[in-house]
């Protein structure tokens, strides 16, 4: 997974990864691995949800390894889709003028050249996926910092189905997204707002028989005019700044229940394919 500028994997990490699958078998991989050729396809949104809200915040294609083994050069190449939900974003620039967003969505396609998940009793693939798996973990957590989403904890790991019927390993984090900014308030002063909001993050990790797959999101644990109106004095209401702030479509954006984002992120995971 890409971070917007470099949140990439290191070499190292990489190489562990390639070293793990070829090394064993370099010699008896030459000649008998596919290989696809041209630039990686993109991941796939299949869900009409990235369509009504959502918008490309950024993408990036690379060769993050190239590394002969024996007779065998070995490539690993990735392609990330980054979204922010449009309506948090903006709504958190209006009231703060605040950049990053706690709703973001990540979906990523890692391609190795020639195909190490092709070796014989799927050995390239499990070593391919012990290494991947905390890879994926650790990219994810510098894409949702970059985000403004910090202090992530994994809270719980399982496994889930994906398009295709694929399963996917599967993971929920808690974390916080920084509010920092000023508020005016009725009486014409202005206030600080520097209280964290919760934050929640999904992410699943599988192999779709050719590639391996990466897809996350994150968003609010709580309403953010809940925690802009905990940061005010006396008993203001939160939801009724925003709105002398921006407007009631402002308000009401930073008070959806968690539980509609969840639904969100949830169905954007399990549809890339």
């Amino acid at each position: 997974m890409n971070e917007p500028s470099s949140g990439t994997p290191t070499g190292t990490t990489r190489r562990r990864l390639l070293a793990a699958g070829a090394s064993a078998a370099a010699v008896g991989l030459a000649g008998c691995l596919g290989t696809r050729d041209g630039p990686v396809p993109e991941p796939t949104v299949t869900s009409d949800r990235i369509d009504d809200g959502w918008r490309l915040l950024d993408e990036s294609e690379s060769t993050v390894f190239e590394q002969a083994y024996g007779p065998v050069t070995v490539r690993a190449l990735e392609r990330t889709l980054i979204y922010e939900y449009v309506s948090v974003a903006e709504a958190l620039d209006e009231t703060f003028g605040a950049s990053g967003s706690p709703v973001v969505f990540f979906a990523t396609r890692i391609d190795l050249r020639p195909s190490l998940d092709a070796l014989p009793a799927g050995v390239g693939r499990d070593r391919l996926m012990a290494e991947v798996e905390p890879a994926a973990v650790d990219a994810f957590r510098a894409q949702l910092r970059n985000a403004g989403i910090e202090n992530l904890e994994a809270v719980d790991e399982g496994t889930t189905t994906v398009t295709g019927g694929h399963t996917a390993t599967a993971w929920r984090f808690e974390g916080e997204f920084a509010l920092d900014g000023e508020i005016p308030l009725p009486d014409g002063s202005t206030t600080a707002v520097d209280e964290p909001v919760g934050a929640t993050a999904r992410l699943a990790v599988w192999h779709d028989g050719t590639d391996v797959l990466v897809a996350g999101g994150a968003f609010p644990s709580e309403a953010v005019t809940e925690v802009i109106g905990d940061s005010l004095p006396g008993s203001i209401d939160g939801e009724a700044v925003v709105e002398s702030v921006g407007d009631a479509e402002t308000a009401e954006t930073l008070a959806t229940d968690p539980a509609a984002f969840d639904e969100e992120i949830s169905a954007l995971i399990v549809s890339v394919a």
